[in-house]
């Protein structure tokens, strides 16, 4: 089995098992299916490297997440900020996935819009600088 393959279809089942919140018998039964049975996209392939690579980035971002949120609540932040962050390159739809998922998973940050030419359109949260 391709590597590429494996890794969509453990997404694939771990967004089944967080929408359900089941880990019966059936559900899993039904969660494989799912993820055999949905269309894959032979045409794009992303490197290992790049899914190891975003899966080490969602680690890291944990600690990060409680970081900023301990921040907001000691600090207040009253600026808002749109900014346009361009897709890294080679990206399938799942790794786009995961890209949106790993900035919006952190407060301070939330992607509004993924645009077809490779940009995303991210709403950032910070402190006022003292003018």
């Amino acid at each position: 089995m391709d590597p590429n393959a494996f890794f969509n279809i453990v997404l694939r089942l771990a967004i089944w098992f967080l929408l359900t919140a089941d880990l019966s018998w059936p559900n899993i039964i039904i969660g494989v299916s799912i993820a055999l049975l949905l269309p894959r996209h032979h045409t794009t392939l992303g490197a290992l490297k790049d899914w190891l690579q975003v899966f080490w980035e969602i680690i890291v971002a944990i600690p990060q997440a409680y970081i900023e949120a301990i921040e907001i609540m000691l600090r207040p932040h009253n600026d808002e900020v749109l900014v346009c962050e361009r897709v890294k390159p080679r990206r399938t739809p799942g790794l786009i996935f995961l890209d949106i998922f790993l900035i919006t998973f952190t407060p301070k940050t939330i992607v509004l819009k993924y645009h077809q030419q490779g940009w995303y359109e991210v709403h950032l949260v910070r402190r006022r600088r003292k003018k």
